[in-house]
This record gives structure tokens, sequence and C-alpha cells, in this order.
């Protein structure tokens, strides 16, 4: 029989967390995590910029492909130009190099840090050819949706998500060959954490926000391993302005079109992912239009040395991608589209397990 495999949103669930189900704390964007055990955890960052470059950048404590014991800090910083060109940088840093407070987002890895109180981000990164300085304000306010994932009959493991920064404002200065560089954008934060390793609790997922005008949208659908019964986990909100539409999963419908391979990882992806929200009195539908692919990593290329050779005996494949094209918005009024929005967005595509056809 399979395991149970659920989104912590019950109100019994927030209450042994210590949490208000409609407030977020401060301190929930500070580390929740150990450097001992088998943990991971990441504050990550994206913005699409005006002149149409797209900038992530996410600091790790530890990756979610090694979540041995002991800190691994790490920081991904990757900006993609509108020509396709890039600049991507995996940086590597001692255990003595990282702090960070479990009071708030406070997190510094040598000379680079990312700091913020759920309203105001500073991000700072230096990397060989590129020096990026990051200052962001909060449009839509911190959101969850529920405490965590959790997994197991007795919700033995769990998977966190936070929302920080569903939509932002930000102003980035940029160092690189081109000279120094200001420019302005929309932007996104959240914040990863977990205390089990995602390949042996998540199979694979989609995740992915979009500002579409003057809607925000985050979804995710998630697929939980085979011992769990590849149960779908679906996380999904709309907002507009600073309000809060549509949050609740189970009027959620999700769809994917148009199979394709990715040529590096060997991957599966579809260039439409549709989520149809409709609850009787609203009914919206988000579609990701695939046009470009922008990171395809191999998950075996993480690791190295023993871990590396485990890996390949067992024939380990995961794979991340990355994915930038348009993110439309339908509105309905009954079965009538009323309303039609349209905007560049950002998605990716998670895959730990082996590929189900």
């Amino acid at each position: 029989m399979a395991k149970r495999a659920r989104l912590a949103d019950l109100d019994q669930d927030f209450e042994n967390a210590n949490l208000n189900r409609h407030e977020v704390a401060l301190w929930e964007d500070g580390m929740r995590t150990d450097a001992a055990g088998e943990n991971y955890e990441w504050w990550y960052f994206d913005a699409n910029l005006a002149d149409g470059s797209q900038l992530v950048i996410t600091f790790y404590a530890k990756s979610v492909v090694d979540p041995s014991n002991g800190l691994k800090p790490m920081i991904d910083i990757d900006l993609t130009r509108p020509d396709g060109t890039k600049i991507s940088h995996t940086m590597h840093f001692s255990p003595t190099e990282f702090t960070a407070s479990d009071q708030r987002a406070e997190i510094k890895i040598a000379g680079n840090y990312f700091r913020g109180d759920l309203n105001h981000y500073v991000i700072h990164v230096q990397a060989e050819d590129i020096t990026v300085m990051v200052d962001a304000h909060n449009i839509v306010p911190a959101w969850r949706r529920n405490v965590a994932i959790f997994f197991g009959d007795q919700d033995e493991t769990n998977f966190g998500w936070l929302p920080a920064t569903p939509r932002g404002i930000a102003d980035v200065t940029m160092t690189t060959q081109k000279g120094t560089e200001q420019l302005s954008g929309n932007c996104y934060h959240d914040h990863n954490w977990g205390n089990v390793a995602l390949m042996k609790v998540m199979h694979h997922w989609y995740w992915g926000r979009a500002n579409i005008d003057d809607y925000t949208v985050i979804s995710s659908y998630m697929t939980a391993e085979k011992k769990y019964g590849y149960q779908t986990l679906p996380v999904f909100m709309l907002a507009k302005g600073d309000r809060i539409l549509a949050d609740d999963p189970k009027y959620l419908t999700y769809e994917e079109s148009d199979r394709q391979i990715d040529d590096v990882t060997g991957k599966p992806y579809h260039k439409a992912v549709s989520y149809d929200y409709n609850d009787g009195k609203q009914h919206y539908r988000i579609t990701y239009l695939w046009e470009q692919t922008i990171t395809q990593d191999r998950m075996i290329d993480q690791v190295s040395g023993v871990k590396h050779v485990l890996a390949k005996l067992t024939g380990f494949d995961g794979a991340y991608l990355r994915f930038s094209g348009k993110v439309r918005l339908d509105v309905y009024q009954g079965e009538t589209i009323s309303e039609t929005h349209e905007s560049q967005g950002l998605w990716e595509e998670m895959y730990f397990g082996k590929t189900i056809n």
C-alpha cells in the first residue's frame, strides 16, 4: 500500500507549527534547518528586467542534490540576455564562509549576502565576470497556503516552501564586460527547506510564476515518488494588486500538452502547461507557453567522488530545466472568456525520478 503524502493545510497543522494561517512571520524567512543531518535549504530570487534580461540568484546552505551532514554553501547566478547570451556561475564555498540568522532572512556567504524583512530585500553577488546589487520591495505580501508538504503516514518528513515575495519591484545594478548597468523590473523571492532528500519523496514537479498586467500568479504541480502512489500535490495562487483572488487547490484542474524530450538531460517537458481554477464563482485559466529552455542541468554533474560513481551505477538521471516564454491568463464570465492578459514568465521542471511515459 502506498504511503501518504499531503499538503499540511489543516488548522491543527498551523497550531502544531506555531504559525498564523493568515500572516507570515518575519522568522519564517530565516534559516529553518540545522547543518547536521539530511536536510537542505535555499533562498531563491528572480527578476524580469526592463531590457528583457532575466536574472536568477540562489543562495544555498546545502544543495538539494547533496543534503548529507554538514553545511555546503553555494551560490547560483544566471543572467540571460534578450539575445540568448548568458552569464552563468555556480560558486562553492567552505562552511566557515556561511552565516545565517534564524530570525529573518540574513544570509552571508563570503562577501555575498541576501537580506530582507518580508517587505524589502537587498542582495549582493560577485562572480568572476559579473557583480550584482539588488534592491527589491514587495507589491504582493508574503503568502503561504500550507505549513509544508508532509510525507509518510505519520508525517515523518517534510518539504517547506515560502513565497516571501510573490511579486515585487527590483532595482538592479550590474557590472559586466559591458560596463555598469542600472535596470529595474518585476521580481520574485521564495525560500525552500526540508528534512529528507527530495529524490526520496518527490518524483517531479513543474513550478512557475508570472506577473501579468496587474495579476500575479504562482503555481506548482508536484508528483510524489512511487512509494507515495505518485500522489499529486498542487499549489496555486492568483492575486490582483495586493489582493489574493484564488488559492484553494481543490478547485484546480491541471493539464499538460505537446510533450518534448530535452536534448541535454533526456527528460520530458511540455510546451504548454495549464492551470484551470473554477470555484463556481470565479474562473481563471493560466497557460505557460514555452519559447526557450534557458537551463539544462543534469543532477549527477553536481555530485563528485563516490557519490558520483554510485549515482552512475544506479542509473540516476535526475534533471533540472528552467524555461522562459509567454504566460497567458484567461478570465471567464460563465463559459466565455471576458479578458485575456499575457506577459513573459519563468518556470521550471525538477525531475528526480525515472521518466514516466
